[in-house]
């Protein structure tokens, strides 16, 4: 399942990175699920400000439940979708594992809910991949190292010489998660 970046700031399902996902996680046989937050483009309701999305990606793993109720569900967000995904997570225990790229640790002029404390990441045991650009204004590599220190099933890549948005490295990000997928659901 996959979670896009902030609303607020052009941030759809259709972006290049969330498209290579699908791509390349369907490539390897996988159903992927790709929803648009409420009030973007034609889905139902406004902006949550971070905090009513965490009930779009309650509702979202739900369905894919439904679906397939004896596949390990994986949820990987970019951006504000990663910070909804890990804070959705650390109460849903349907998530088998998380791959979060770009999570904002240092969020700047966009306006989200605190990341969960040092206490809440110890305590979730499932695998974390985070994944960040070299040069990520929002997710530097020496915050997203110290981050992913508490937790305690974590691993980190830092892509050179990319930024927030990965640009023309959308592929090689996306067969990394995939192969964290794999790995989580081998």
């Amino acid at each position: 399942m996959l979670c896009h970046p902030h609303p607020r700031h052009g941030g759809s399902k259709d972006h290049p990175i969330l498209w290579a996902l699908r791509n390349e996680l369907a490539r390897r046989g996988l159903d992927v699920l790709v929803f648009n937050f409420r009030g973007v483009m034609d889905s139902g309701g406004v902006y949550g400000g971070g905090l009513d999305e965490l009930h779009d990606v309650r509702a979202a793993i739900g369905f894919v439940r439904q679906r397939v109720p004896d596949m390990p569900t994986v949820v990987c967000g970019w951006s504000f979708g990663a910070s909804v995904a890990l804070r959705e997570a650390l109460d849903d225990d349907r998530v088998s594992g998380l791959a979060l790229i770009g999570t904002p640790i240092r969020p700047n002029d966009l306006t989200l809910p605190p990341l969960p404390g040092p206490a809440e990441l110890r305590a979730f045991r499932r695998p974390v991949f985070l994944l960040s650009g070299e040069h990520d204004e929002y997710c530097p590599p020496d915050g997203v190292r110290t981050f992913a220190a508490g937790l305690p099933a974590s691993r980190v890549h830092i892509m050179e010489g990319s930024d927030h948005y990965l640009g023309r490295r959308e592929r090689e990000a996306a067969a990394l998660v995939g192969d964290f997928v794999d790995e989580v659901l081998a």
